[in-house]
């Protein structure tokens, strides 16, 4: 079995249930918004909530597939920066609970962190977004150690925003001989780092994964069109359908997966989700096919709940599953 380090942004997200929208006027968040703060605020929400029921994970595009990708065996790592603080400490110990080996820089600010204030009755998030630590990770941190003992190179496209730091991320995994993927994040990412994206996908990434709308940015097509033209430059194209499933291609191997069925409730991370199972799946040498429906399998675990930390009895069950599936048995 192969192994899995990914490198991405350090946000710990805090999710909290609050009796009304009071607080959200207090700090000026309009009800059901993304919205990105400044320190002073980060403090100030973090100070007023801290000492109610939260619910906090280490969080993250990259960290959340790292610690799918954990729970369901593999071995892995992370890469990221937090700030010399609490929610920093919280970051590391919870990586280590799942079985993830942290490779955490200290950045001069507090560590980032994603506050996603839930209100009734209708349980609408409303986010308080803070980056912190995590933009202070640059190129000249980067170290051929943190990558060496590991197979597969996972990158965050949300890191793209800082060019001179994804390229190094690249040549360091290509001159090492890794597996080297990336997730395109969001088609906003994508049209604003367009040429950017094609360098780094064309001379170093070996497996894309995007959704039908980043795909479209990237190339302009539909989503079987996109999957051809992406397929052409790297060695595994993964193009996600939502609620239609994936399409996959390598080669002359194209594969449609349909989706595993599930009320979903909240989103967040499925994207992340199926690519910590398919990821899982090809570090195991399991056929394509297997793969994406592997990522299926934990994405539709994952919107089922509110956040992204799946219970313990239920990865038990897609450990079970996903076991069931593998070409060995």
């Amino acid at each position: 079995m192969k192994s899995l380090i990914g490198i991405g942004n350090a946000l710990t997200d805090i999710l909290v249930v609050v009796d009304d929208a009071s607080i959200l006027k207090q700090y000026r968040l309009p009800e059901g918004s993304m919205n990105w703060v400044d320190a002073q605020t980060a403090a100030d929400i973090w100070n007023q909530i801290k000492d109610m029921k939260l619910h906090i994970a280490p969080g993250g595009s990259t960290a959340n597939t790292i610690k799918g990708a954990a729970k369901l065996g593999l071995k892995t790592s992370f890469v990221g920066m937090v700030g010399d603080d609490q929610l920093g400490n919280i970051f590391n110990d919870a990586q280590k609970a799942c079985g993830i080996k942290p490779q955490l820089l200290t950045g001069s600010q507090t560590s980032g962190r994603s506050m996603v204030f839930v209100t009734p009755p209708s349980g609408e998030r409303t986010f308080a977004n803070f980056m912190g630590a995590t933009l202070e990770l640059g190129a000249h941190d980067i170290k051929e150690s943190f990558f060496k003992d590991y197979d597969i190179l996972h990158i965050e496209g949300y890191l793209v925003q800082n060019h001179d730091l994804v390229r190094k991320v690249a040549q360091v995994g290509k001159k090492l001989g890794k597996t080297i993927s990336i997730d395109l994040a969001s088609y906003n990412v994508v049209e604003s780092n367009y040429g950017f994206l094609h360098e780094i996908v064309e001379n170093y990434v070996d497996i894309v994964f995007a959704n039908e709308h980043e795909a479209k940015a990237f190339t302009g097509k539909a989503p079987r069109e996109a999957l051809e033209s992406i397929a052409k430059i790297c060695e595994v194209a993964v193009v996600k359908v939502g609620a239609k499933g994936s399409l996959i291609k390598s080669g002359n191997t194209v594969c449609e997966v349909e989706p595993v069925k599930a009320h979903a409730i909240d989103t967040t991370g499925a994207g992340d989700m199926y690519a910590a199972g398919f990821l899982y799946g090809y570090a195991n040498g399991f056929p394509l096919e297997i793969c994406g429906k592997t990522g299926s399998i934990v994405s539709s675990e994952v919107v089922r709940i509110l956040g992204t930390d799946i219970q313990e009895e239920v990865w038990a069950q897609i450990r079970e599953t996903v076991s069931g599936m593998s070409p060995k048995n």
